[in-house]
């Protein structure tokens, strides 16, 4: 992955991506790769257009946010809430004629 970021940053500084500036950029940061690694990246780009595989390239799309709830959507809840306590107090009820 660290040579397809290498790739895009020559890419985005004008350079030409090729196996000689892929090899200088991996040494001026320190990292160790292969030359085969290279050679196979180099290899895989050729003949791509960058500008046009990232203008391509899918981009996450921001949902819109959900709407605020009506008032009878509020309503509906809270009538919602009033039966679930309403059952959880008949099912305690419950479990205390067991222990009663």
């Amino acid at each position: 992955m660290n040579l397809v970021y290498g790739a895009l940053l020559l890419h985005s500084a004008g350079k030409p991506v090729n196996e000689e500036t892929m090899k200088r950029l991996a040494d001026a940061v320190g990292e160790k790769i292969e030359e085969v690694q290279i050679k196979a990246l180099v290899a895989a780009l050729e003949g791509v257009n960058i500008d046009n595989a990232i203008s391509k390239a899918a981009m996450p799309v921001a949902t819109a946010a959900p709407a605020a709830p009506s008032a009878e959507a509020e309503k509906t809840e809270e009538v919602d809430e009033k039966e679930k306590e309403k059952k959880a107090e008949e099912a305690a009820e419950g479990l205390g004629a067991l222990f009663g």
